[in-house]
């Protein structure tokens, strides 16, 4: 939800701060203190030791002094973690479960997880990634100055960074979802964080492409150039993301802390999406000639004006969901639909009121047409290993390699 979540009480004034979101992210984890010289001593090189405890340190004490704010410096911490990170999971080393990994919620510092798996990590690096990026994309689309209208004003190019932004994360998440959950055994799954279920990570990935198509359908409402037919096109693609959201959320254990204000945030989305979608089939209906076309277009536009009503009754509930939120003030492409879809349900239902009158029958609610989708997450791929897993440095630094030392200590055992 927002990098940073304060509420503030000392003495006699109080401050109460409540965030706005317009990019939702689920609550930051972060790594939580943990012993990695005692699980590794020994087994590999003491500078391949020191590097992962002074990266993984760094990324927790910069994370709680800033609040997650600091991400630029975080990404590329993180970056290099990983990359460090990456030979405790090769099934040479020998080292996926000697380290029992900690991490804990941002917000109140709560230990959520404590997993002795090196994938369970790496996930969780993956994963707070993807959370800073949500968390880049939603800064951008919260201007600090105002116009002086009193309208907030998010410039063309803000807008499109904050797409690119949108896809990246995604792209980590699918990764997530693809190419680490399944090298987790099912019993380490359990006893992970809620935040981590397969159908939660892929509902964030989903919903970070149709908040992407949102943008994109308010760029094309401004541009003179954009067809009706392509607005249309959007509102349903944007409808398709949000369904599928919903799909891959609604079969999840809801029970932590930010799963029902996640859900609530998918049921606003998707009201918004299905009303932007009949609002725009009704349009291109209504260009008909024929007066089953315009009866088809009235039925949008009144469904369109009905879901509406819905999405702002959601709205509330995300908002006063656990750990409430503010809304942003309209913006774009939801901005305009607010003021157009009343106006046009009225005006076109007194328009045609005729005609509802005497084909009754016809009254039913027109199919929504289906599309491909256009946006996909970004590809992404794991950083290359670094270097000091090389055996080679390990042995002109006098350090037997792990391999041959895993072997000694089975003889040991059989000598025993």
């Amino acid at each position: 939800m927002g990098c940073t979540y304060s509420v503030y009480g000392v003495g006699r004034k109080k401050k109460l701060s409540i965030p706005e979101v317009v990019v939702f992210a689920p609550c930051m984890r972060i790594p939580a203190q943990c012993d990695l010289q005692r699980a590794l001593k020994g087994l590999i090189p003491g500078d391949v030791i020191d590097k992962l405890s002074c990266l993984r340190n760094r990324i927790a004490l910069v994370a709680d002094d800033t609040g997650g704010s600091a991400i630029t410096e975080l990404r590329q911490a993180l970056e290099e973690y990983l990359s460090i990170l990456i030979g405790l999971t090769k099934k040479e080393h020998g080292l996926e479960n000697l380290v029992e990994f900690k991490w804990k919620n941002l917000v109140d510092g709560r230990q959520e997880t404590s997993v002795a798996n090196a994938w369970f990590e790496l996930l969780s690096v993956v994963h707070m990634m993807a959370m800073l990026t949500l968390c880049e994309a939603d800064t951008i689309m919260i201007p600090k100055d105002y116009s002086g209208s009193g309208f907030r004003v998010v410039s063309t190019d803000c807008k499109r960074d904050a797409v690119d932004l949108l896809l990246k994360a995604a792209g980590y998440l699918e990764f997530c979802v693809r190419n680490v959950l399944c090298c987790i055994p099912p019993e380490i799954k359990k006893s992970m964080s809620k935040d981590l279920q397969d159908g939660v990570l892929e509902a964030i990935s989903i919903q970070a492409l149709g908040q992407g198509t949102e943008i994109q359908l308010g760029l094309a409402i401004e541009s003179q150039k954009a067809t009706l037919s392509v607005k249309r096109r959007l509102a349903c693609e944007l409808l398709i993301y949000y369904s599928q959201a919903y799909q891959c959320i609604s079969g999840c254990d809801l029970s932590h802390g930010y799963g029902k204000k996640h859900m609530w945030f998918i049921k606003w989305k998707f009201l918004e999406a299905k009303a932007a979608a009949y609002y725009y089939h009704g349009l291109v209906l209504d260009k008909g000639s024929e007066p089953t076309c315009h009866i088809s277009a009235v039925c949008c536009f009144l469904a369109a004006q009905e879901l509406l009503v819905e999405s702002k009754k959601a709205c509330i509930s995300f908002c006063l969901a656990t750990p409430v939120t503010r809304a942003p003030p309209l913006w774009g492409a939801m901005k305009h639909l607010h003021q157009k879809i009343p106006e046009v349900a009225s005006r076109k239902s007194q328009m045609y009121g005729y005609l509802l009158e005497q084909e009754k029958a016809l009254q039913s609610l027109p199919e929504l047409p289906d599309f491909q989708l256009s946006l996909r997450p970004d590809d992404y791929e794991l950083p290359a290993i670094d270097p000091a897993w090389d055996s080679g440095n390990w042995e002109k630094q006098g350090q037997q390699p792990l391999k041959d030392h895993l072997n000694d200590s089975e003889d040991e055992i059989e000598t025993e």
